[in-house]
């Protein structure tokens, strides 16, 4: 996608284009870009706060998990929680 229809795309959502939030998310998942992801959670949506929480527990990236959980996210709680219980099945083995 061009930057003039990112641009394009991003003002539709801006105006409350669910289709162009959603159009978005799934864009920004197929490039990892937790700065886009995050700017569309942060603007309520729901989904956004999801794809962040599926990214970060893929690539192990815990201060994300941390700072989602902080914000209320019982998602990235319970993948912080997986990702510490199997930490420790790895240290005790």
């Amino acid at each position: 996608m061009s930057d003039p229809d990112l641009s394009a795309l991003r003002e539709q959502a801006a105006r409350g284009d669910l289709d162009a939030v959603g159009q978005l998310i799934e864009l920004a998942a197929e490039r990892e870009d937790f700065d886009e992801l995050r700017r569309l959670a942060d603007s309520g949506s729901r989904d956004a706060v999801d794809q962040l929480v599926e990214l970060a527990g893929e690539k192990g990236d815990l201060n994300e998990l941390r700072r989602l959980a902080a914000s209320g996210s019982r998602d990235a709680a319970d993948v912080l929680a997986e990702l510490d219980e199997e930490a420790l099945t790895d240290d005790n083995e």
